[in-house]
């Protein structure tokens, strides 16, 4: 019998399974960022810093979790299957910094972001992995024509006996 859940996936690269924190260059930026907020920087760089310091990251054969806060618990858990969309953004300062983020996006309804993964090293390596990942977890199995068209026959024939089971006029055959 098929099962989908036990497809083998690729595995998760050693150096991508590796990632548990953000760059330092994230801390860089965000002490940037709460400069630009002028009289509000000492609340600002509070809130930067404790994400920063507590941000993690975990990535699995089944797919991604990201947590950080510490009043304010936040985790957000992505299966590959849900990815939609992937979108690779960083502005000037980011560029500078070589820091990128990785917005992933899915069926969700929103125009929003689900997850948006910072401080990653090498974020174009990073889209790259998550595109196969997402690949692999939408279509499991390259089945050539002839090993579905067995799979078919199989459920074909399983129907058949079925019916032939439940319905007692049915023809034989």
């Amino acid at each position: 019998m098929f099962c989908w859940h036990n497809v083998n996936m690729p595995a998760i690269p050693p150096d991508i399974a590796a990632i548990t924190r953000p760059r330092e260059q994230l801390f860089t930026y965000y002490l940037l960022r709460a400069l630009t907020t002028l009289l509000a920087f000492p609340i600002t760089l509070t809130v930067l810093y404790f994400r920063y310091h507590t941000m993690r990251y975990e990535f699995s054969e089944e797919g991604i979790r990201m947590s950080w806060g510490i009043i304010f618990r936040n985790e957000v858990v992505l299966n590959y299957a849900r990815i939609q969309d992937i979108h690779l953004r960083s502005n000037a300062i980011e560029r500078w910094l070589g820091l990128a983020r990785i917005e992933i996006q899915t069926a969700s309804g929103s125009s929003n972001a689900e997850m948006t993964l910072e401080g990653i090293p090498d974020p174009s390596a990073m889209r790259d992995f998550l595109y196969s990942q997402m690949r692999g977890a939408t279509n499991p199995t390259a089945k050539s024509g002839a090993d579905l068209a067995s799979i078919l026959h199989e459920v074909a024939a399983e129907m058949r006996a079925i019916r032939l089971a439940i319905e007692p006029g049915a023809p034989r055959g």
